[in-house]
């Protein structure tokens, strides 16, 4: 049987990298938990819908935000061959696993 081990909330260790500093440069970002979110109620979008939903975000940014996730293997990108091209994104299984932060931000940001 897989069971996952209990955590408690403690300080790191000095000189060994925190594990929640490291999940924060990866969704810390400015836009990029927007776009796990969106990702996450969706699945699947492409390049000009996740445009029209973050208000106020450049194409540059949403490129350079996306092309990270799909480094860190939270996003993929599906690339079919049509003329013009067409581009979706799609949250992976690693990124489904942070559904459960987002629905504890959002009950706590409805006590706000």
């Amino acid at each position: 049987m897989n069971e996952l081990k209990p955590l408690v909330l403690e300080r790191g260790t000095a000189g060994v990298p925190c594990v929640i500093g490291k999940a924060l440069d990866v969704i810390g970002t400015k836009w990029t938990f927007l776009i796990i979110r969106d990702l996450l109620v969706d699945h699947t979008l492409r390049f000009s819908e996740l445009l029209k939903s973050l208000e106020g975000i450049s194409p540059k940014t949403l490129s350079l935000r996306l092309k990270e996730l799909e480094e860190q293997g939270i996003v993929s990108r599906m690339i079919y061959p049509e003329v013009p091209p067409r581009v979706e994104y799609t949250i992976t299984e690693k990124g489904k696993q942070l559904e459960p932060v987002f629905i504890e931000l959002k009950r706590f940001g409805l006590t706000l």
